[in-house]
């Protein structure tokens, strides 16, 4: 079998030994991390944590154990766990988003969408705002599941917690969201 071939925990096994071969675990899953970081700390820090979240990866790379043969949860838990010593950072951005959310120019012609563009302006404030509101751990669950698409199990392997746990905080993520929504009549959440 070719090595481009294996599942990730094959590729990680193999690199015990043959450390050049972490590189197609690099290759296969660094677009998905850089794009999860530079969401959550912005492009400034983006290339450095991924590449941490690589380092640390490949350096802990004899105490992986899969989850059905991925290494994504791995990733994304490492990831999230140097997001959180970049928190200051983050906590500090979202609150410069709530402060400038962009308010892009009306066109004379374009009266008949201003009221949209408007409301999805306020609402983007309010859920900047809110996702600030959130304890660390609910954040992450949320934007974990929200934005990289994660499965509880993906989730709780990657926040290192039950999978129970892990639908709680989401829930209370997505009621507090959904309350700090509805004061200006939206509910972008999308779940009754």
């Amino acid at each position: 079998m070719a090595l481009e071939d294996a599942t990730d925990a094959e590729i990680i096994a193999v690199s015990r030994e043959d450390p050049g071969s972490f590189g197609l675990l690099f290759d296969r899953h660094v677009e998905r991390i850089y794009a999860y970081i530079v969401r959550r700390v912005g492009p400034s820090l983006a290339e450095e944590l991924t590449a941490e979240t690589f380092a640390k990866a490949f350096a802990q790379r004899s105490r992986f154990v899969p989850l059905r043969d991925g290494a994504g949860p791995w990733l994304y838990g490492i990831a999230t766990n140097l997001i959180h010593n970049a928190r200051r950072a983050e906590r500090r951005r979202l609150a410069a988003y709530e402060r400038t959310w962009p308010h892009p120019p009306v066109a004379d012609d374009e009266f008949d969408r201003a009221d949209a563009r408007i409301d999805a302006d306020r609402t983007g404030q309010r859920l900047v705002a809110a996702l600030l509101r959130l304890s660390p751990g609910d954040r992450d669950a949320l934007l974990l599941f929200a934005w990289q698409e994660l499965s509880y199990e993906e989730i709780a392997v990657a926040l290192g917690i039950p999978s129970g746990t892990v639908a709680s905080r989401i829930n209370r993520a997505r009621r507090r969201l959904r309350s700090s929504l509805d004061a200006v009549g939206h509910d972008l959440m999308g779940e009754t």
